[in-house]
């Protein structure tokens, strides 16, 4: 049968390039394995395979080796200790990466994100001493025709969460510097497909702040206002990435997103439900789903689709406000993702819950222990495939 020649080099070049990842990056004494300063590819018979055999492997190459280093960065991020990597500092860096790919970047202030209204974001931030920010990110090649699809890529960029008022038990919680690995996702994602000339128009929206229990810090049954107007009942302060999520996807909606793809390490419930090896998967309509899916496989995330039946949005009724910021423990995952699905706008719209597979507990012979850059390749994957959606 044919021979994939491109997409084994490709994939070569990929997982050489994630094995220089290193996580010990603050250790003063460094005994990894380092940067692979040279690779080279032998092979025989190649035109007899391509015709144009030699520009092609060289593409995948470097389409191998932007997305492993994209997914390096992403790594890179997620790793970053909270007192380093605050939300102006991660959009700070966001800027510099995407830019680097060629992305046009724009940083929201809290000013400009009062002034749009951004009621769920802001009252995340309150707690916060370090102010919030929104990184807004555009790819938009110059001979996309009209009409094409819009791809809105939406991330959660929570810098560290303690859980609010509703604080998180303290076994474990340094862990919580890399809720931002959903953000991290997106921002490096933008800098792989934006390199790699993706066939579309792409608008990435990174909302980011910390989650503390500050003086200011919102309360279990307070009520905030989103940028859409809806109204949303807080039951638990620690529920606060679908609650940034809300305002994100407003806005990746408003800057034109006609598909919505959004990132996220939201639930524990996913990781009760999936483990540590799955990233869930929700969404509407199912082509749209299926499509990610499909984009997911290429770029060997593993993902799992799980339920979005209405009799779900019942669990988000509140008596005083349009719903409540959670569902209780029973299928805590679909009752986040349904919240999700109210900020949709009815469009087409896919949520990658990464709560389990953003972090490697156990090392692996494909994946060391530490951050593990899922989502990357599965975003610029779709968008790389953008003309082709049906």
């Amino acid at each position: 049968g044919d021979v994939d020649v491109a997409g084994f080099v490709q994939a070569v070049t990929e997982g050489l390039t994630l094995a220089e990842f290193n996580a010990a990056s603050y250790k003063t004494s460094d005994d990894s394995l380092g940067q692979i300063p040279q690779l080279t590819v032998v092979l025989t018979d190649v035109d007899d395979i391509y015709p144009d055999s030699r520009a092609r492997l060289d593409a995948a190459l470097f389409r191998g080796r932007c997305l492993g280093e994209s997914s390096n960065l992403a790594r890179e991020l997620a790793n970053e200790p909270g007192n380093t990597l605050t939300p102006c500092e991660f959009a700070r860096r966001a800027e510099q990466l995407a830019t680097e790919g060629g992305a046009k970047v724009e940083i929201l202030d809290e000013r400009q994100i009062e002034a749009l209204g951004m009621g769920l974001l802001l009252g995340v931030a309150r707690g916060s001493a370090e102010p919030p920010r929104v990184v807004v990110l555009r790819h938009d090649p110059a001979d996309v025709p009209p009409g094409t699809p819009v791809l809105g890529l939406v991330g959660k960029g929570i810098t560290f969460d303690t859980g609010g008022i509703s604080i998180k038990p303290a076994e474990g919680m340094e862990r919580m510097k890399d809720d931002m690995a959903g953000g991290a996702a997106v921002v490096c994602a933008m800098r792989a497909l934006a390199r790699l000339g993706a066939p579309i128009r792409v608008v990435g929206v990174v909302p980011a702040t910390e989650n503390m229990p500050g003086g200011r810090a919102i309360k279990p049954g307070d009520i905030l206002r989103s940028a859409e107007g809806k109204t949303v009942e807080v039951i638990n302060t620690d529920a606060e990435g679908r609650l940034i999520l809300g305002d994100g996807l407003w806005y990746a909606r408003k800057i034109g997103a006609t598909h919505l793809v959004d990132v996220a390490t939201l639930t524990g419930s996913v990781v009760v439900a999936l483990g540590k090896i799955t990233t869930g998967l929700f969404g509407t309509p199912d082509g749209w789903v299926d499509e990610v899916a499909r984009a997911a496989d290429r770029a060997g995330d593993r993902v799992w689709r799980l339920p979005l039946f209405d009799e779900y949005r019942e669990q988000l009724k509140s008596e005083i406000a349009d719903m409540t910021n959670t569902g209780g423990r029973p299928a805590g995952s679909i009752t986040a993702a349904m919240f999700l699905k109210e900020f949709s706008g009815g469009l087409p719209w896919a949520h990658l819950d990464i709560a389990g597979t953003a972090w490697a507990e156990e090392a692996r012979p494909y994946l060391p222990k530490g951050p593990s850059g899922v989502a990357v390749r599965t975003l610029a994957e779709l968008a790389l495939a953008g003309s082709s959606w049906k």
